[in-house]
């Protein structure tokens, strides 16, 4: 079967608890580029129970078409079963890309798919293109611990799929005026589809970390000299009404949760601002917060690469500039 066989932009729209995911705005914000690019439609992948009022708000998010399967055995995700829908449905429809957020779910789903599609998959995208030459999708992915950015190409096999970083791309903007086509696909499942049965769901006990739609992130590095020093990033993060994030180095160093860490290993995050404090600046920890809209920098180090994509620098020691900030921001 020839590549020209394949046609449309594709979408997985990820839902929890009937609330689309913020990656799932972040690709078809991405995927309406693409499409626009390529002239086709973009269509969003909705499963789930009691799911299809959300179909609305993926067309008013950017979606031409909404196909959306909807069964009491959907309500929690299971691998087999999502698996199966989606393959079979591009299998009968062939899309030329599919586009998946590189979350617990979307890394767990996306590679099942590829493998039984025959196709490739470039995994943890934190950038997407089209060719000018020949149309194909143009995946960008860090590679080698960070250390440089490969752009991946998928010649021969369709479709062409990716996994997209979550808080990498710009989520798509809200037109309650734009209208678009839903349809419902049958599936006749049944218990016995499922290899696993979930018998509970236990959410986390301790406060959840939002990096991801933080608008304000006060991040603490290595030069904070000890686990103490976060005690004055998280002042600063509370009098701005911001998120408290890190580097890989202070996480290693058992200064504080991984679930702060910013960077190649850890979140990526694009927050109106992003004030590091004691951080050199490591290719990694960039490569999770260099989309940031303004981005300051509190160094000693007048040569840390940091202030080469800082949009404004301050040299000196944080323990003296940030509670002056402090006592600026309070008097303010």
């Amino acid at each position: 079967m020839s590549n020209k066989d394949y046609k449309g932009v594709w979408i997985f729209a990820e839902q929890r608890e009937g609330k689309i995911s913020n990656v799932s705005l972040e690709l078809l914000g991405e995927g309406r580029k693409i499409a626009d690019k390529l002239k086709v439609d973009l269509t969003a992948i909705l499963i789930g129970d009691k799911i299809e009022s959300l179909s609305k708000e993926l067309i008013q998010y950017g979606a031409d078409k909404v196909l959306y399967v909807e069964d009491k055995f959907l309500k929690l995700y299971t691998t087999e079963v999502y698996t199966r829908i989606i393959y079979e449905m591009v299998k009968d429809r062939k899309p030329e890309i599919l586009l998946i957020g590189a979350t617990f779910i979307g890394r767990d789903l996306a590679p099942r798919i590829a493998a039984r599609l025959r196709t490739g998959l470039t995994a943890d995208c934190t950038g997407l293109d089209i060719s000018e030459e020949d149309g194909n999708l143009l995946m960008t992915r860090p590679a080698f611990g960070g250390n440089l950015m490969a752009t991946i190409v998928c010649n021969y096999h369709r479709p062409q799929m990716s996994t997209v970083r979550p808080g990498v791309m710009k989520k798509a903007e809200l037109n309650p005026n734009r209208a678009g086509k839903v349809e419902k696909i049958s599936f006749k499942l049944k218990e016995k589809d499922k290899n696993t049965e979930i018998i509970n769901v236990i959410k986390k006990s301790k406060k959840e970390v939002s990096l991801g739609d933080a608008r304000i992130i006060v991040s603490g590095g290595r030069g904070l000299g000890d686990k103490e020093g976060f005690k004055l990033i998280e002042k600063l993060a509370d009098s701005i009404g911001g998120e408290v994030g890190s580097s890989r180095a202070a996480v290693d160093a058992g200064w504080i949760d991984q679930c702060h860490q910013i960077g190649q290993t850890g979140k990526t995050v694009r927050p109106k601002i992003y004030i590091a404090c004691g951080i050199s600046g490591a290719i990694q920890h960039l490569a999770g917060m260099n989309s940031s809209d303004c981005i300051i920098a509190i160094n000693k180090d007048k040569d840390a690469p940091i202030f080469k994509i800082a949009h404004y620098g301050i040299v000196g020691d944080l323990y003296e500039v940030i509670p002056n900030l402090i006592e600026e921001l309070q008097e303010r």
